[in-house]
């Protein structure tokens, strides 16, 4: 069974930066392509950086220049650096496998990032 914790969110001025993680269990995050997803309030969920097949990474167009995916293989993690953080990055954010032909896995709890001064 997969398990998926987020973690790292929190309240942030904009401008600010944050990183966010996101550790694995039942499965090896390298294995997959994985990646990052954001739900605003009210909002429908919405994949915003992700690794793809081949380890090439690819962003959202609202977020590419300010976000990076990495992962740690050894750590079975996928983190999210978040720099100059706008009040539209305001969100819940999971993580996920990106592979559309697939049903997600269960999703985790997420971690909440509210950018606001």
């Amino acid at each position: 069974q997969v398990q998926l914790v987020e973690s790292g969110g929190g309240l942030v001025q904009p401008g600010g930066s944050l990183r966010l993680s996101c550790a694995a269990s039942g499965i090896i995050f390298s294995m997959y392509p994985v990646g990052w997803y954001r739900q605003p309030p009210g909002k429908q969920r919405d994949l915003v950086a992700a690794f793809r097949s081949g380890g090439s990474t690819d962003y959202a167009d609202s977020v590419r220049g300010r976000f990076t995916i990495s992962r740690d293989n050894a750590k079975n993690t996928v983190y999210l650096q978040m720099n100059s953080l706008k009040p539209e990055d305001t969100a819940v954010y999971y993580c996920n496998h990106v592979r559309s032909s697939r049903p997600p896995w269960d999703w985790g709890q997420g971690t909440q990032v509210t950018v606001s001064s």
